[in-house]
């Protein structure tokens, strides 16, 4: 019998190798391991694979239980007093330069509810990107700062914490509470002098990156933790942040919530807040797919330029990013470009992105 079959070859220890049809892909995932060593393989016909499988199933059911022993301790620990909406709330929410959309207005009422309830809040706040998510997290911010309490601002990124700074100063200008950023553009003489101020009380408002998931962070007078896009934690930053869940309340923002956070609010053990109308004049956003094309990059490009507008272009390689990069101001010489990724120093990414 000549047949062919396609099949995968999966390499194991001792060049032994296991030949698995196509048709039977499903069986096969991509391993996904933590730490970042080089991965030891198993024997084909070995123990240690059933071992690993049993020893990961153990560790998931010690997660689950860890899960439901937090939400216990939050569901029977009290809440933070938190008084009723007063002038001053009222004028910082007037003070907003647009008219709040009706799911806006809802899920702001439904979290002032939360902070004002028997129990510590931990509601998800979903909404699509540009939808108002901020605003309505700005609000939570400020009761709890005007009512004497501490918060912090988890952001996945520098560049967006930063972005949340500048946007905090703004809206909290005429008030006297103090807002700091922690992140790897603060030099470590400013990061421990931030801790120092954390610890005492002398910040209100905190807003950083992975940073302030260190163990090293303390709090005078915890009350809110507000989390921008969860699922770009890591699994150790997030143990951290569990922790912050039985001190004080939690509000977490996503545009794309990962399943097991939806499935959690979808069931009941967090609270759910969704945000589906787009402001006024809002204009939606047009994608399009298609194949590679340096005439419609350009033309993209220039396009925008030419309302006044600037563009982020996504590269996929810090390798490759910089010849791109030519080969775009080649195209438009006219126009500016500037390279900013990942493997840059914190003074080169920061200035590029403030001339940005």
């Amino acid at each position: 019998n000549k047949a062919q079959r396609e099949v995968m070859v999966l390499e194991y220890q001792d060049n032994m190798l296991l030949y698995v049809p196509v048709y039977q892909a499903a069986h096969i995932s991509k391993y996904i391991g933590s730490g970042g060593g080089r991965v030891t393989l198993h024997r084909l016909d070995g123990r240690k694979w059933s071992n690993d499988k049993k020893n990961a199933g153990t560790s998931i059911r010690a997660y689950a239980a860890d899960l439901l022993r937090l939400q216990a301790v939050r569901q029977s620990s009290g809440a933070l007093p938190c008084p009723e909406d007063n002038l001053n709330m009222r004028v910082f929410e007037n003070n907003f330069a647009f008219e709040p959309t009706p799911d806006q207005r809802r899920a702001a009422d439904e979290i002032k509810h939360d902070l004002s309830g028997p129990r510590p809040m931990d509601r998800l706040l979903c909404g699509d990107v540009g939808y108002g998510k901020t605003e309505v997290a700005l609000r939570a911010v400020f009761k709890m700062a005007d009512a004497g309490y501490q918060v912090a601002i988890l952001a996945p990124t520098t560049i967006l914490a930063q972005q949340h700074f500048l946007t905090f100063q703004e809206r909290f200008a005429e008030y006297p509470y103090t807002i700091e950023v922690l992140s790897r553009f603060k030099t470590p003489l400013e990061q421990r002098k931030i801790i120092e101020n954390l610890k005492s009380g002398g910040i209100d408002i905190i807003i950083g990156t992975h940073r302030l998931c260190q163990d090293d962070i303390g709090f005078k007078n915890l009350g809110l933790v507000v989390i921008d896009e969860e699922q770009r934690f890591g699994v150790k930053h997030k143990e951290r942040i569990r922790r912050f869940r039985t001190e004080a309340h939690v509000l977490t923002m996503s545009a794309t919530p990962i399943p097991r956070t939806l499935y959690m609010a979808m069931a009941g053990a967090r609270d759910l807040s969704t945000i589906m109308s787009a402001p006024t004049r809002r204009k939606p956003i047009k994608t399009l797919i298609s194949l590679e094309s340096d005439q419609l990059i350009e033309e993209a490009i220039r396009n925008e330029v030419r309302r006044g507008g600037q563009v982020f272009l996504l590269h996929n390689r810090v390798k490759s990013i910089n010849a791109r990069a030519e080969k775009l101001m080649e195209l438009m010489p006219d126009i500016r470009f500037a390279v900013g990724h990942g493997q840059q120093s914190e003074e080169d990414l920061e200035l590029t992105m403030q001339n940005f």
